[in-house]
């Protein structure tokens, strides 16, 4: 048991994902958003309590419905699939056959090896081979999958994936640099560092492809 211990604080530590699949159980959605609140106020209840609090002070009393509500309804909404943005496609009428990017969406999400935020922006490109995607869909898209526990790595691969699902063609790019406040405010303490994780795929496996994308959105990186 300490062995296992010491292996999950390790993976924890090091912020180290297994699957590019959310892990969720078969009865994730067995219970209402409802009954989800009603449960988890309860725990953060208990949690506040346990560290010594006293809620029935006036600044307190409502803490733990709004985390709950916050929980459920707000940071981790993109875990019901029921929220998920319908992204409609349309026909490439104007024959537009070049690199579409969306740069600088804003990603606010959740690292889930210590529940802290993750702040960063996300730079997506596709090629179009037949169909186009509304841009605000692509922010929707990023939002969806970052309101989640998440790890960065898969972030990025799950935003790729669903675009190439949604335009039916593999050249779907992302990059995301992003800041973990489970690094910047808490252990090693570094505030000044930042996360990038990068998924390409179809054309943007090819370097000139990818340099032109790094080229759109001015980051200095090598890959």
């Amino acid at each position: 048991m300490t062995h296992n211990n010491d292996f999950n604080e390790e993976v924890g530590n090091n912020h180290i994902a297994f699957s590019d699949q959310t892990p969720l159980r078969k009865d994730a959605f067995d219970k209402s958003d409802e009954e989800k609140i009603e449960i988890i106020k309860k725990d953060i209840e208990n949690i506040l309590i346990t560290l010594g609090m006293d809620l029935s002070d006036d600044s307190l009393k409502g803490t733990p419905n709004r985390v709950a509500k916050m929980f459920v309804k707000e940071i981790f909404g993109g875990l019901n699939p029921s929220k998920k943005p319908s992204s409609s496609t349309f026909d490439n009428k104007y024959k537009y056959n070049e690199m579409l990017v969306e740069k600088n969406i804003t990603v606010y999400s959740t690292c889930e090896h210590h529940l802290l935020p993750i702040v960063g922006r996300a730079h997506v490109a596709y090629i179009s081979k037949g169909t186009v995607v509304g841009l605000s869909k692509m922010n929707r898209i990023v939002e969806y999958y970052a309101k989640r526990p998440q790890v960065q790595e898969r972030l990025t691969i799950q935003i790729v994936k669903e675009l190439q699902n949604v335009l039916n063609t593999e050249d779907v790019a992302c990059i995301i640099d992003a800041k973990h406040l489970c690094v910047n405010s808490r252990g090693i303490k570094d505030i000044e560092s930042s996360t990038v994780t990068a998924e390409f795929g179809g054309k943007f496996k090819d370097e000139a492809t990818r340099k032109e994308f790094l080229e759109y959105i001015k980051l200095d990186t090598n890959f």
